[in-house]
């Protein structure tokens, strides 16, 4: 077994781990014990129920990972730098790779048992610090489900060779293969699109893009119609699974761009998508989800904590030729370029 297929089985071992003591935690505590404030770290608030997973990350990658693999582990909890070299006798240019993780992607939502949450990582050779997102060679999404919810789906892909997927249900330990298959559709009428809005402070400026893309794309409004439907599902990995499974056909996530305009109404920029949060984007495109930034670009984020990161996702090419120039001649009509 070389290295990373080491790595890659522990880790799929540490994301059963995970969902299955979140889901035991969920099912013990309320909703109110588990969205107790823990700590307030420097770009993110740790409720109760993160402390479940980040408390088993560190402990298992200390056990089971490091004592064979040098890594370099990128995660929130660890610190204002966010890493931590494993073990911590080597240097961090001796570690052979860099693995980013967000052990709950979608925190809120799970806490008031809302809506699935998701395990994220990402695996890519150690390049130092300029290390990024194109960088990563395996990634996998593991849900946690609600606790109603018996069905929980893990997602895969290594780099070029397409993604998997496996549904496990809980109730009879059984996994199953799994076909993820997103929309063909050729456009976003009657479909999903959305433009990510989540939490106060510029949401005026996001929801007008949202509605000058679909007016400029359709027209105006005809009385009693609806020409598509938005979803504010509060997970980048969330996200991105509605794009793979064929729910969605648009969905891009602006906040890092409002940062000019805000302060101009003196207002901070607030939370906003992480590379962490968007680590598994390699699935999403193995699949056939085209994923970007704002400007078409491939996503090339460094692998911290504190990097803010603007992306779009499209169901298909169909979709992007059709939206794409649209989006971005509204990003610019919004000063948002």
């Amino acid at each position: 077994m070389d290295a990373l297929e080491f790595i890659v089985k522990a880790i799929r071992q540490l994301h059963e781990i995970i969902r299955d003591e979140v889901v035991t935690a969920c099912e013990k505590q309320s909703p109110s014990d588990l969205s107790k404030v823990d700590h307030e770290s420097f770009d993110d608030t740790i409720y109760s129920i993160d402390r479940v997973s980040e408390d088993r990350i560190v402990d298992f990658f200390e056990r089971n990972i490091a004592p064979q693999i040098p890594v370099v582990l990128i995660a929130e909890g660890l610190g204002k730098t966010g890493k931590r070299v494993m073990p911590e006798s080597i240097s961090e240019t001796e570690a052979m790779f860099r693995i980013i993780m967000d052990p709950i992607d979608g925190t809120r939502g799970l806490m008031y048992q809302k809506r699935s949450a998701w395990i994220l990582t990402g695996v890519a050779p150690n390049k130092g610090p300029d290390t990024n997102l194109t960088d990563i060679e395996f990634a996998l999404q593991t849900e946690i489900p609600l606790v109603k919810q018996h069905l929980s789906d893990m997602l895969w892909a290594y780099k070029g060779r397409g993604a998997k997927a496996a549904r496990f249900n809980r109730i009879t330990k059984i996994r199953a293969p799994l076909t993820l298959t997103p929309s063909t559709a050729g456009t976003i009428a009657h479909g999903f699109s959305t433009i990510a809005r989540f939490f106060p402070g510029g949401r005026d400026i996001l929801a007008k893009v949202d509605d000058d893309i679909v007016r400029s794309l359709f027209g105006e409004i005809v009385s009693g119609k609806a020409q598509c439907f938005e979803d504010q599902y509060l997970s980048s990995g969330g996200q991105l699974y509605e794009l793979m499974c064929g729910h969605d056909r648009f969905i891009a996530d602006l906040r890092p761009l409002l940062e000019k305009l805000l302060a101009k109404r003196g207002i901070s920029l607030g939370l906003c998508c992480h590379p962490y949060d968007i680590c598994t984007e390699l699935i999403a495109r193995e699949l056939g989800v085209i994923v970007t930034d704002p400007f078409g670009n491939p996503l090339k984020a460094k692998l911290n904590v504190t990097e803010g990161v603007s992306w779009a996702g499209y169901a298909n090419a169909k979709i992007e030729q059709l939206v794409s120039p649209v989006f971005k001649k509204v990003l610019e009509q919004n000063g948002l370029l």
